[in-house]
């Protein structure tokens, strides 16, 4: 009687093998510290935080500033057309030449050609114009037909001689001028830069004359101003503008 009750107690238990308890699972590895990399984190953490602030200030600290728009040649004089202002970041090692300052930059001239939409700094500038080594400066007055229309400063150009001579020369005087005039089909100069364009006349009244100022190799300086004193020069456009 006793076996069978045993056996029958048997029977109703599970065949599953039985878990083994918390204690016995596997122990985890612990985890392995990098107190140098947490360190290099803090401190990107710092510089960039550092490096926000410091554009922050420097956005505050902007001043305004004269900015070229047009082109200015090399002895020229800057106008109220010819600029603009902008705002920049201050900064004490560059000149920049302030907004406020622009009267007292009208006085003064251009060392080089400065382009346009250049900032202007205070170097660029003197109190006289200087010309480059081996170049010389001469005035031409000219009527309408012996220029381009367009013509600006800053244009490459050739001067050709044209026209006769005077009535009070002679024949030989004339041949002579003839030889080494626009008959030979010479420049004068073969090329020059245009640095100043002025309109004779008035306001309300245009003649069709232009002075202008060419920069020019010092050689070809006197012959361009004797046929200058002689009205004798026209301008023309050549390749490089």
């Amino acid at each position: 009687m006793k076996i069978q009750e045993r056996t029958g107690a048997g029977a109703g238990r599970s065949a599953a093998p039985a878990q083994p308890s918390v204690g016995d699972r596997l122990p985890t590895p612990p985890r392995e510290r990098k107190p140098a990399l947490a360190a290099l984190a803090v401190l990107l953490i710092l510089v960039g935080a550092l490096g926000a602030t410091m554009l922050v200030l420097q956005a505050g600290d902007r001043i305004e500033v004269v900015k070229v728009k047009n082109e200015i040649q090399a002895g020229e004089s800057v106008t109220d057309s010819d600029v603009t202002s902008v705002m920049v970041a201050e900064d004490a090692s560059i000149n920049y030449i302030q907004w406020s300052q622009l009267d007292a930059l009208k006085s003064l001239k251009a060392k080089t050609t400065i382009y346009a939409d250049t900032v202007l700094q205070g170097q660029m500038f003197a109190e006289k114009s200087s010309l480059p080594a081996g170049k010389a400066s001469v005035g031409l007055a000219l009527k309408e037909g012996q220029y381009p229309g367009d013509i600006k400063p800053g244009d490459l150009v050739a001067a050709y001689r044209v026209g006769g001579t005077s009535a009070g020369s002679d024949d030989s005087d004339a041949a002579g001028s003839g030889a080494t005039g626009s008959s030979s089909g010479g420049a004068l100069v073969d090329k020059a830069r245009v640095n100043t364009v002025k309109e004779d006349g008035d306001a309300t009244v245009s003649t069709g004359s232009k002075t202008l100022t060419l920069l020019v190799d010092q050689t070809d300086a006197a012959a361009l101003a004797s046929a200058a004193a002689a009205g004798e020069v026209a301008i023309v456009h050549v390749p490089g503008n």
